[in-house]
């Protein structure tokens, strides 16, 4: 018998990274008796074994479970989100999905800065908050202080907040209720034409494209037939079903509910993210608006370490893809490094994710480059160019106007380290905005940053000089005109363009000086001397020598007459030399990350 719309409840958990989203699924699950005991481990919901190892929701999650509140029976549809600024658009996706959200804030850390990021994002999408603040057990819990800050920075009434203990149990039922009372329940007529969000999906190489869709309208049912509007192409539902948190089948899907669907899809470019699901024919429905299409903040150049492995590189890309459509990838080539693609990130950690995603799940050795930021150009033709990779930026002649991404950064304080944090962005020619006190001793600093500056080690430097307790969240202002340079770099006379930067003219001496030196480090001696530079255009700005490996070809001459030595030492000088023009200089994958390094005289 299908389900009342009054009696489904569709919500996800936002939170900042680390304050319990993870822990709390597993309790919801406890309680609600979806997993049994002797099931359940933690982190039930991160089922990738990147997600385990990191101890990081990376992927949103869907679970169905079910919940008897006075004496009715309630569906409640949660979906596990990630907290880390780069996987925001993964959480945007979950909320457009839900009526509701609980906001989860640790009883010691407080509001934090993906907290306030996420719980915005919540409310302009119109969702009911629920609010929650996590771990009460702890010993140094400041619950009182914590109500506060949720009062000032996010207007939520301390009345209206659950305290609660994931990890003990503590007020999960209370949780449960509020869920129930006070998220309202979906709008949508069952007996309507079917229209579906489809807002996530993973490819099974059993049966091909799994589409997880949240119906609006409607009812589908298994063996009917389907259309996605984006391709216009249609299926028969040979499964639909729920996560329970496994794949559970059911003979149909009404409106409201949350699900999967197989239709025996084998081409992974036929499933959209944000797609409509309908029936065929004329009497479908309107298309849904589906997402905003995410901001690849970062583009790095990804290549088999092995030139014949491009084909199996880019089917593991496609396949990806289809379950992450946050990033972007298309073919490039490099004279340093063969054939390979350019990808596009929403930050660094979603970078590396996807290159150990790549290496683990589909067994590859690549050769990653430096990761660069977009960068837009003007030419003296009129033209505006985006520039993903330093080698596509023309001539300096050519370039009326060069742009560089500019991002909005809040940082979450102690007040006793606001000096430091001043101090670092100043040195990154941040535009100081304001500051807003959270509560005596926390306090909101606002900067205009460039992203370059922000992507490679802010987040890192941001940690060391407030001793861990600083957190951060950027959004995308525009692109702002500055003076921009691009770098060179050339290893015995030749120039390595998966080694070239694009970075402030200010800048580049000590950065040029910097990579040289590292590069010294990471490639080996070889049998001839071997020229590292760094330059801007035609003019050199810096260089190191990787001396040559000698043999003492004298070692046989005792004594004697010096002229032998010298003849023998001349042979081998003519040797070295023909070895250079026709020797090719092994580079290391490590050389390639570094250029990231800004320079050690920069705190």
């Amino acid at each position: 018998m299908p389900i009342d719309c009054r009696h489904i409840r569709n919500f996800s958990i936002i939170a900042h990274i680390d304050h319990g989203k993870s822990t709390l699924a597993d309790r919801l699950l406890e309680h609600t008796g979806t997993v049994e005991k002797r099931q359940l481990k933690e982190q039930m919901l991160d089922d990738m074994e990147l997600e385990r190892q990191r101890g990081i929701t990376i992927k949103a999650r869907a679970v169905r479970m079910e919940y008897r509140h006075e004496g009715e029976l309630y569906e409640l549809n949660l979906i596990d989100t990630p907290g880390h600024v780069d996987f925001h658009y993964e959480v945007s996706r979950s909320l457009a999905c839900c009526e509701g959200a609980v906001l989860l804030v640790d009883a010691f850390q407080g509001v934090e800065a993906q907290t306030m990021a996420n719980a915005y994002a919540a409310i302009n999408t119109d969702l009911t908050i629920v609010p929650v603040i996590n771990k009460i057990d702890l010993t140094y819990a400041r619950v009182d202080e914590v109500l506060v800050e949720m009062e000032q920075s996010l207007g939520i009434e301390p009345d209206d907040v659950i305290k609660a203990s994931a990890k003990a149990g503590i007020g999960i039922d209370t949780l449960l209720a509020a869920i129930v009372e006070r998220i309202p329940p979906p709008q949508g007529d069952p007996n309507a034409t079917l229209r579906a969000m489809v807002f996530d999906s993973h490819y099974d190489s059993y049966r091909g494209a799994i589409t997880y869709i949240r119906i609006l309208d409607g009812t589908v049912r298994k063996g009917q037939k389907i259309r996605f509007l984006r391709t216009g192409v249609s299926h028969e539902v040979i499964e639909l079903g729920q996560f329970v948190p496994q794949r559970r089948g059911c003979e149909e899907l009404v409106a409201g509910q949350v699900g999967y669907l197989v239709c025996n899809i084998k081409d992974v470019k036929q499933v959209h993210i944000g797609d409509t699901v309908t029936i065929p024919g004329d009497q479908g429905a309107a298309a849904l608006p589906g997402y905003k299409p995410p901001q690849r903040m970062v583009y790095c150049g990804l290549y088999p370490s092995e030139g014949e492995n491009f084909e199996e590189l880019r089917d593991a890309l496609e396949k990806l893809a289809i379950n992450d459509p946050s990033f972007e990838y298309a073919p490039e080539s490099s004279e340093a490094l063969g054939f390979g693609f350019r990808c596009g990130f929403l930050g660094l950690l979603h970078m590396e994710i996807i290159q150990q995603r790549l290496e683990k799940e589909s067994d590859l050795d690549l050769v990653q480059t430096a990761p660069n930021v977009t960068y837009q150009i003007l030419t003296t033709a009129g033209e505006t160019l985006e520039i993903t990779n330093p080698q596509d930026v023309p001539e300096s002649g050519e370039i009326e106007e060069f742009r560089q991404p500019i991002v909005r950064t809040n940082f979450i304080v102690p007040a006793e380290y606001i000096g430091p944090v001043m101090q670092l962005c100043t040195d990154r020619r941040a535009t100081y905005l304001k500051t807003e006190y959270l509560s005596p001793t926390r306090a909101v600093l606002s900067f205009d940053l460039p992203l370059a500056e922000v992507i490679y080690d802010l987040h890192d430097k941001l940690k060391s000089v407030t001793k861990g307790y600083g957190t951060m969240d950027y959004e995308m202002l525009g692109y702002f005109p500055a003076d921009l340079v691009r770098l060179d770099i050339l290893v015995g006379g030749k120039k390595v363009d998966a080694l070239s930067i694009i970075c402030d003219r200010r800048d580049a001496d000590r950065r040029g000086r910097a990579i040289v030196k590292k590069l010294r480090g990471e490639i080996d001696r070889h049998m001839f001397e071997v020229a590292l530079q760094a330059a801007i255009g035609t003019r050199i700005i810096a260089r190191e020598t990787i001396s040559a490996l000698r043999k003492n070809v004298t070692a046989k001459c005792y004594g004697g007459d010096i002229s032998r030595k010298k003849k023998l030492w001349a042979k081998q000088k003519e040797g070295k030399k023909r070895m250079k023009s026709i020797g090719s200089v092994d580079i290391p994958q490590k050389a390639f990350m570094a250029v990231l390094d800004t320079g050690t005289d920069r705190q």
